[in-house]
């Protein structure tokens, strides 16, 4: 579904992306750990469009993103979350999730798709009304999410959904990604901070460092690699 190929990515003369091959079968979470300044965000940033690469290629669907918009990529099946949820704070809770709709013109499945996320979250229905700067940093991370799915991705990238959140928060939250992914089959690219729990929700994990995959490997593989323990897990 989502295949990089030797991407090569920059901000300057500094280089983020060093040849990074990640590829993404349909229906499956996959998710990329690394330490802080890996390269991780800037290889979903990559994928959206928020930036692009210097060389190489980021093929969707067998369609090249390299030569799309973010809109045009969000049109073309694929939403992102971004690190620090990024919600309209001076928007109420509805008005945010409209706007993951904007580019759609289906009202009715616009209506269903609306329902179905207050049935993830029946939080925000109750909030719905309320500025989304008002909500707690967990409510903000469920409106983030529920925003994408507004936009009906078949591929939903999430940059680091754990960030500041309380571990029953994030048990929560990563219960419902695991739930999207198994009910709606929607494939999910996960970067997340938390290796020990990314690992235990995603089929397949790579490891990048200082810009470069190092390793990639079944989750329950890398679970029980020694590297992957001593470096990310605090085993």
């Amino acid at each position: 579904m989502l295949e990089l190929k030797m991407v090569n990515t920059f901000y300057g003369s500094i280089q983020a992306l060093k040849d990074v091959s990640i590829s993404v079968t349909k229906g499956e979470i996959i998710t990329l750990i690394g330490a802080n300044g890996a390269g991780k965000t800037t290889t979903l940033m990559s994928v959206s469009g928020i930036v692009r690469p210097a060389s190489g290629s980021i093929l969707f669907e067998d369609r090249d993103l390299n030569d799309l918009e973010p809109d045009q990529i969000v049109a073309a099946g694929v939403s992102h979350v971004p690190e620090g949820r990024r919600i309209f704070p001076y928007l109420t809770v509805q008005e945010n999730l409209d706007l993951g709709a904007y580019l759609r013109r289906d009202s009715a499945g616009v209506r269903k798709d609306l329902e179905y996320v207050f049935e993830l979250f029946p939080i925000l229905s109750q909030r719905r009304h309320q500025a989304g700067g008002t909500l707690s940093g967990g409510e903000q991370q469920m409106l983030a999410i529920s925003r994408s799915l507004m936009a009906r991705p078949r591929l939903l990238l999430l940059d680091e959904p754990s960030l500041g959140l309380a571990p029953l928060i994030v048990q929560q939250i990563f219960e419902i990604l695991v739930q999207i992914n198994r009910q709606n089959g929607t494939t999910i690219f996960l970067v997340e901070q938390n290796a020990y729990m990314a690992l235990r929700v995603a089929h397949r994990g790579y490891v990048m460092e200082n810009g470069s995959i190092v390793l990639t490997d079944d989750t329950r593989v890398l679970l029980e690699n020694e590297q992957v323990k001593e470096a990310y897990l605090g085993v």
